[in-house]
């Protein structure tokens, strides 16, 4: 089963995403509500994620600086960075990030984004 991690301060959203993801046939291993906190909770999975979906606007530390940090720790981690500011799209690819949702996006165009990533895990194995 393909594991995500979400990463957004708006509590609905992420319980919506959680939802959605888990109807798909995803499992949800965690949910960080910030950049800081996504780190450590990233650095205690024993099991990595396959997929982390990242927002970019977040207090403490924002979806850019966490990206880059956890890229840092693995380089072959696969990020979707999410954000209504379109100005950091390509900064976010440029970073490492393997997708970019312009927020507000279709649950679908994200369920499409995993389905994409997960084709290229499978290759890749």
């Amino acid at each position: 089963m393909i594991k995500v991690f979400i990463v957004d301060d708006d509590h609905p959203l992420q319980r919506l995403y959680e939802l959605i993801l888990r109807e798909a046939g995803f499992e949800v291993i965690g949910i960080a509500i910030n950049g800081k906190d996504a780190l450590e909770k990233y650095n205690k999975f024993i099991v990595k994620p396959d997929v982390i979906l990242m927002d970019h606007r977040m207090p403490i530390k924002n979806g850019l600086d966490a990206m880059t940090e956890i890229l840092r720790i693995n380089k072959h981690e696969k990020i979707i960075l999410a954000s209504a500011d379109i100005s950091v799209k390509q900064k976010a690819i440029s970073l490492g990030a393997c997708a970019f949702l312009d927020k507000p996006f279709k649950m679908k165009e994200l369920l499409n984004k995993i389905q994409q990533i997960v084709k290229e895990l499978t290759k890749e194995s």
